[in-house]
Parts: C-alpha cells; sequence; structure tokens
C-alpha cells in the first residue's frame, strides 16, 4: 500500500467515477484502475462495487476511506512542517438540517482560514442524506435533531451507520412566522392557533418518515401543507403566505433580516440538537474549530 494509492481512492470517491479521476490526476485509465485493484487485493477487501453506471463505495470501502483520509491529511501536515512547503490546502465538509446557526458558525469559520488555502462544503440536506454523507465519508459532521418522538428510531439508524450523536444545546420548540402573520403579537401560541395557517416543511424525498422530518409534531393535524426543498424559499412563502414552520427559535437577522418573528410553542417535546461524527476515528482539526465557532454561537445567542 502506498501514499499515492490511498490519493488515487479519495480521488475517484470526489470525482465519482474512475474515467473522471483519471482526467483529474492525469494519468491513463487502465493505469488507475490496476492500482485499485491491486490495493483491493493486498488489502483482501472489496473497496469500490462495479456497476453498468461505474463505481461506488462498498460498507468496507467507506470505512477504508475514513482511514484513507487520516492518512494522506497527516502525511500532508508532516510535509507542511518538515518541508516548509507552502500552506495546504484545509478540506471540510459539514451536512445539515436547516439551521440559521449552522451557516453563522460556517463563515465564522470561513473567515478563520481567510488566509489560506481552503475547500469548504457546507450541506444544507435531508436527514437520511445527512446520515449518508458522514457514513460515507462525504462530510465529517452533520447536524440534526432529537426529539422524545424520534429519539429511539433515528439513535438506531446513527448506530447502525457506525456513528455517534453529541449533544450541542436543547431548545424549546417555537414557530416562525412573518412579522405580519396575525400570531405575530402572540407571546406564545398552541397547535390549535396554526391550524388556520399553511405549516411549512421539508421534503425529505423516498425516505419521507415522520421520524426524519425536521419539524417537531410532524404527526400532528394540519390542513394546510407546503413542503419546500431550501431554507430561502421556506423563508419567503412564511412571508408571502402568512405560513408557519416549527423550529428551535434560533434566528439569525443577519441572514435572514427581521421579517421573520420566533415565537414559543406550548409543547410537551423539546428539541436536543447535536451533530454526528464516525465512532472509530477523532475529529480532525477543522472539525474540531468549526465546532468551537458553533458552540460560540449558540452560547452567545442564548446569553
Amino acid at each position: 500500500m502506498t501514499l499515492q494509492q490511498l490519493k488515487y481512492i479519495i480521488a475517484i470517491v470526489e470525482c465519482g467515477s474512475i474515467t473522471s479521476a483519471a482526467q483529474k490526476l492525469l494519468i491513463a485509465q487502465p493505469s488507475l484502475s490496476k492500482s485499485v485493484s491491486e490495493l483491493e487485493k493486498e488489502m483482501g477487501i472489496t473497496i469500490f462495487c462495479r456497476n453498468n453506471r461505474g463505481v461506488y463505495l462498498s460498507e468496507e470501502g467507506s470505512r477504508f476511506l475514513s482511514y484513507a483520509r487520516q492518512v494522506v491529511e497527516q502525511a500532508e501536515l508532516l510535509e507542511q512542517q518538515y518541508k516548509e512547503k507552502e500552506t495546504i490546502r484545509r478540506v471540510f465538509s459539514i451536512s445539515a438540517q436547516h439551521y440559521a446557526f449552522v451557516v453563522n458558525a460556517f463563515v465564522a469559520l470561513v473567515k478563520e482560514y481567510d488566509e489560506n488555502k481552503y475547500e469548504f462544503t457546507l450541506r444544507e440536506s435531508r436527514t437520511h442524506d445527512i446520515i449518508e454523507d458522514v457514513r460515507t465519508s462525504r462530510s465529517e459532521l452533520g447536524v440534526l435533531f432529537l426529539s422524545n418522538f424520534n429519539r429511539e428510531v433515528m439513535l438506531r439508524i446513527i448506530q447502525n451507520a457506525d456513528l455517534k450523536f453529541t449533544s450541542l444545546f436543547f431548545a424549546a420548540p417555537h414557530v416562525f412566522v412573518s412579522h405580519n402573520n396575525p400570531l405575530a403579537h402572540k407571546k406564545r401560541v398552541t397547535l390549535d392557533d396554526l391550524k388556520a395557517f399553511p405549516r411549512l416543511t421539508y421534503e425529505q424525498g423516498v425516505n419521507n418518515s415522520f421520524y426524519y422530518s425536521e419539524e417537531l409534531h410532524s404527526t400532528a393535524e394540519s390542513p394546510k401543507n407546503i413542503i419546500v426543498t431550501d431554507r430561502a424559499t421556506l423563508f419567503n412563502l412564511l412571508i408571502g403566505l402568512n405560513g408557519y414552520t416549527i423550529s428551535s427559535g434560533i434566528l439569525s437577522n443577519d441572514l435572514n433580516g427581521t421579517n421573520i418573528v420566533s415565537i414559543p410553542l406550548d409543547s410537551s417535546e423539546r428539541m436536543e440538537i447535536g451533530y454526528i461524527a464516525p465512532k472509530d476515528r477523532p475529529l480532525n482539526s477543522v472539525s474540531e474549530h468549526y465546532l468551537e465557532h458553533l458552540k460560540k454561537y449558540i452560547e452567545d445567542y442564548m446569553s
């Protein structure tokens, strides 16, 4: 096994196919395929499964990739330290449910590394896809929430994916509405108060289980429902249609302006928001820094 072979594996995953990776690496496709086959034979595992559309990571391959990334990253750090090379490019990816505080922390992270080379990725995604992103090392971290309703099922799914959930903070449920919504003047609202207004929720695709919902009380009766895929659209519809959504109550005026207000919801539920990461490896330095920014933003907001 060589460091170059590990870099080949990472490149194939990032490019999505051996052909694209070979073009990026400026090597012949047969040579790249042979190198991968030799590595699989040496390790006694199947890293990539093949089908008519190309290759994809096997279960063993996903685990191997997480270790390969660590080895390559440490090698780059070693070269930087002792060969006095130009600052290495920092790579970091996070997948998360649709939370403004995730974006605020991401902005702070980017500013921290502003003088360096980096490639950072922020994915606001579906709950199932967040878990898959972290399981397959597409993202280092995933941010999502647990509740009394979904906790048992979600923790089992997370554990079966060889991931662990770490709590960040607890939040009482709130509703987001336009400042012009008739409910905006209320100090608290009930689920009955909300029935007259369109409920806005995030689409979960083919994995559309109530347990994957980003909103509390996903099984509560609602005669008017609108499903969206992104936060900007949801906020526009909150304003344009006097809709509502149930969330943590944490807003960002910098990102969302002052047209949206947060009102406490009468509910016995509460949200435990945290992050998921692989069980079998420590977080890299960029992930640690991101979590520091995230915790600071939450502490400042709640103080």
